[in-house]
């Protein structure tokens, strides 16, 4: 089993981990490329991160080589064209792990954002103590939309019902609070979004839906940047027709985000505007990054590989 795009954490628990099931991982930090296809010859499964887009030129060189399988460490799908992979003769899937971690992530963006933390703490780090010019909002006073009801928008909906807010959702595993898209941007004063991200859901908040959305509203990602139309999100907030965003994921965060930019000028210009606004919250995809997941995503790679050499399906 052959495994890319490994930083030293994921590496260390893949070594860990992987005798234990009798795998004998080769392990490279560098993202899968025709320039490192060599290191999957004699294996049939790899494992990418979804840090990195999977070229097509890339799949047909893994198939070359004798790849029949690929475990992304992800959710997601959306940075490997998965139509092209099974062309070439490589199945695709996914992991899963813990949906806390990015539940509670979520939960954190929004009390930041409904509290206006960003503009608290920037002036506390200024040694400006004064009262924000702002007030708070109180989650149980505020609707919540859930765009997205699969294990992470049900675990971020178990966490609002502790708040005592009003929840609606919007999703194929959605059950009493089930609402039409439309009447839940209309509804909430928040909107989340933790729908996978594909032809029919980018931009699921362009321009128009942003539009129908109650004003004073704030919109929360963790999910994919690209469900955001990122230029009609700004012109909502710069004119105040959105309350605040807090986004830890955006379009054009590649090559970006899990890089450090202090010293390497960042010419993502959607990004710089975000930043300078005082109600957006940026963060860079980390909502999935804790202990535990991390344990999971490791350990469900490896089984996922197994299982496919063993000619087992996927359950």
């Amino acid at each position: 089993m052959t495994i890319y795009g490994c930083a030293q954490d994921e590496a260390d628990l893949f070594r860990e981990v992987a005798p234990r099931f009798g795998v004998i991982p080769t392990i490279t930090r560098a993202p899968v490329s025709e320039a490192n296809v060599d290191l999957a010859f004699g294996n049939r499964c790899v494992s990418v991160g979804h840090k990195t887009r999977v070229t097509d030129s890339t799949l047909l060189a893994l198939s070359q080589a004798g790849v029949r399988y690929i475990s992304t460490r992800s959710i997601g799908y959306d940075h490997i064209n998965v139509e092209y992979a099974e062309s070439v003769g490589i199945r695709v899937e996914n992991i899963t792990y813990s949906p806390d971690g990015v539940a509670d992530y979520t939960l954190m963006l929004m009390l930041m954002v409904v509290r206006d933390a960003k503009s608290i703490i920037s002036r506390a780090d200024a040694h400006d103590f004064r009262l924000n010019d702002v007030r708070g909002r109180e989650l149980r006073d505020l609707t919540v939309g859930v765009v997205g009801t699969g294990r992470i928008g049900s675990a971020v909906m178990d966490r609002l019902r502790g708040f005592g807010c009003r929840v609606l959702a919007h999703g194929k595993n959605a059950n009493d609070d089930d609402v039409s898209l439309d009447e839940l941007l209309r509804r909430s004063d928040i909107v989340t979004l933790h729908t996978p991200l594909n032809a029919e859901t980018h931009h699921l908040l362009d321009r128009q839906r942003i539009g129908r959305m109650k004003r004073g509203a704030f919109v929360v990602n963790t999910g994919r940047g690209s469900l955001v139309d990122t230029e009609a999100l700004i012109s909502a907030l710069e004119s105040g027709r959105l309350g605040g965003a807090a986004l830890d994921v955006i379009e054009g965060e590649e090559g970006i985000f899990y890089a450090d930019r202090r010293t390497n000028p960042v010419d993502c210009k959607p990004l710089l505007r975000l930043q300078q606004l005082p109600n957006v919250v940026i963060s860079p995809h980390t909502a999935y990054y804790t202990d535990h997941a991390l344990r999971d995503t490791v350990e469900n790679s490896v089984v996922s590989c197994l299982r496919f050499v063993n000619g087992g399906q996927r359950g």
